[in-house]
């Protein structure tokens, strides 16, 4: 029991931990998005060798992109959403068939193990996180 009740703990601290790293990503400056945009295409162009008119023509196919993203921002919310809300009625109706079919200790046992291959792959990905945040610096 208390092993259920920590993995519930885990997944919930988890989720939470989740959802403040996308806020941050949505919530970014947008000049500071746009001093990012303007050092890229410098960087473009002294690596390329881009004359003006090629800049200006980046720049306004860029713009058009960034409009039309913005447009399907919530048509594709929405798709994600409905995508996310497929797997998890899936996940639950595979759990539910795994209680039929375990006794209640295997059960137990099957999500501790689930659980641990979680936090494994958790670590694992923070850890590859870290190392793109340092290789970048």
């Amino acid at each position: 029991m208390k092993k259920l009740i920590l993995s519930a703990a885990f997944v919930a601290v988890g989720t939470f931990a989740m959802a403040q790293q996308t806020t941050n990503i949505q919530k970014m400056d947008p000049a500071k998005m746009e001093q990012k945009r303007a050092d890229h295409l410098k960087k473009m162009k002294a690596d390329l060798d881009l004359s003006d008119a090629q800049v200006k023509q980046i720049m306004t196919l860029q713009e058009a992109r960034m409009t039309e993203r913005k447009q399907n921002a919530p048509q594709i919310q929405a798709e994600r959403k409905a995508k996310m809300e497929e797997m998890k009625a899936r996940r639950m109706q595979n759990e539910a068939e795994m209680k039929k079919i375990l006794t209640p200790a295997q059960y137990q046992k099957w999500e501790a193990s689930k659980q641990q291959k979680m936090h494994r792959k958790g670590t694992t990905m923070k850890g590859k996180q870290m190392m793109k945040v340092q290789a970048a610096k």
